[in-house]
């Protein structure tokens, strides 16, 4: 079309990769799977590995449904990672006595050696982690990632 000017150009939006929450909280969750990871991997545990049994050191015991919703994992995610946990011997499946038809997790006496160990690696990495905040900034980092996750 002839006679028309070009529209002008539009600038470009600012936003740095340095101040995105998502890129932040990647390289920190990264740096603390590293840190948990620095001494080799507790038992062979994942991150998620550690998680899951840790979750189910703290109900006791729990159906697959549960401990995933307790982990925050999809379930078919929670089922690859149970199934890599009862292989290795660390969690026992056993039926409901009340109800036959469901299934229920429990750590296995390996599995709770496992997660001894693998908690003071998890509190290492905490500690590590945090050393540059003062206590009370470690409490608000935490308020603030729970309002957060809703």
């Amino acid at each position: 079309m002839r006679g028309q000017e070009a529209p002008p150009p539009v600038p470009p939006v600012k936003y740095s990769l340095d101040q995105s929450v998502g890129h932040l909280l990647r390289r920190a969750h990264q740096r603390h799977a590293s840190l948990f990871q620095d001494r080799g991997a507790v038992g062979g545990l994942t991150p998620t590995q550690f998680a899951t049994l840790l979750k189910l050191g703290e109900l006791g015991r729990a159906t697959q449904n549960a401990l995933g919703r307790a982990v925050a994992l999809d379930p078919a995610t929670i089922q690859g990672v149970v199934a890599r946990l009862r292989d290795r011997g660390l969690v026992e499946v056993s039926r409901d006595p009340l109800d036959r038809r469901t299934v229920v997790l429990s750590l296995a006496p390996a599995g709770e050696a496992v997660l001894s160990e693998a908690v003071g690696q998890g509190r290492r990495a905490n500690e590590q982690l945090l050393a540059p905040l003062t206590a009370e900034d470690r409490q608000d980092l935490i308020r603030l990632l729970r309002r957060l996750l809703g």
